[in-house]
């Protein structure tokens, strides 16, 4: 499927500020045999006065900016169009958790993509007993570690209510646990620490979701939305397979890779610091729009 997408965050401030400095990761990724970045730009408004384009350790591409002069407005826009190619279908090779400690041990890299990144705490996930017990009650000591993440998937999708109202970004998988309610970041997280605790390596995506009306209605511009899912290890034969607990699907072509890490602070999409006072506004609009089917 062949996609533009297009991104604006904009931040109003009640006083001018300065001295900003920011690190942006919105341009989608280019994954061999999974999804292409045919162009892509990312602009900002007004002109920064330093600007790095790079990327990070997880293979992101990431802008980092420097405001020198004090302003009352920031605009960031994303334009891409993305090639996602369907997934192929593959059987399950993974092994049981009683056996997947070897094959992780047996991985003897540190490349972005090991797993022995994504076992253990990270920034914003610590170990929670409260999601281990829920894990225990998922997993099967027969099951296969991709039945497991299924399995999670599944269950988080059943017992938590969407609810963006419920949560902030800075919300902790507890919190969210607790409430069992949420948006994509706390159902991503909880999943994670889940399915870390079982000793099944597990990592972040941020991304964006293409949307479908309902029958008979008009597609909204900017209606669609930046998302997150989960990637998980399924051993060697498996790799890494991506899930959606959320919508409970499998990540496919409606789904456009933006960046991968161990938890949200790895790819927030902005984040930085600047001098000011007051309060400040924000809005965000997605554009997902497919153009053709492939031959």
């Amino acid at each position: 499927m062949l996609y533009d997408v297009n991104l604006h965050i904009g931040y109003r401030y009640d006083t001018p500020v300065s001295g900003g400095r920011h690190i942006l990761r919105v341009l989608p990724l280019s994954i061999p045999g999974r999804q292409r970045l045919v162009a892509g730009t990312v602009g900002v408004t007004p002109e920064p006065g330093e600007r790095v384009d790079h990327r990070d350790f997880f293979g992101n591409p990431m802008s980092a900016i420097l405001f020198r002069s004090a302003h009352e407005e920031l605009d960031i826009r994303m334009q891409a169009r993305v090639q996602v190619d369907a997934p192929e279908p593959a059987a399950d090779f993974s092994p049981r958790v009683a056996d997947l400690a070897a094959e992780i041990a047996g991985c003897w890299s540190l490349d972005p993509a090991s797993p022995h990144h994504y076992t253990g705490p990270s920034p914003r996930l610590k170990d929670c007993p409260e999601i281990a017990n829920y894990a225990r009650t998922v997993a099967r000591p027969d099951m296969t570690v991709r039945a497991i993440a299924a399995a999670l998937s599944a269950r988080i999708h059943k017992d938590f209510t969407y609810d963006p109202k419920a949560t902030g970004v800075d919300t902790t998988p507890r919190e969210a646990f607790k409430l069992k309610r949420g948006v994509c970041q706390d159902f991503s997280h909880v999943m994670i620490v889940a399915l870390r605790s079982l000793g099944i390596p597990a990592g972040y995506v941020s991304g964006f979701l293409r949307t479908i009306p309902p029958p008979g209605q008009e597609r909204l511009e900017g209606a669609d939305a930046m998302h997150a899912w989960v990637r998980c290890w399924c051993g060697r034969m498996n790799g890494w397979v991506e899930l959606d607990p959320t919508n409970d699907i499998p990540a496919g072509t409606d789904h456009i890779v933006v960046a991968y890490g161990r938890d949200y602070a790895d790819v927030a999409p902005v984040i930085g610091v600047l001098k000011g006072y007051g309060q400040h506004r924000t809005s965000q609009a997605v554009d997902v729009v497919p153009l053709r089917q492939p031959a």
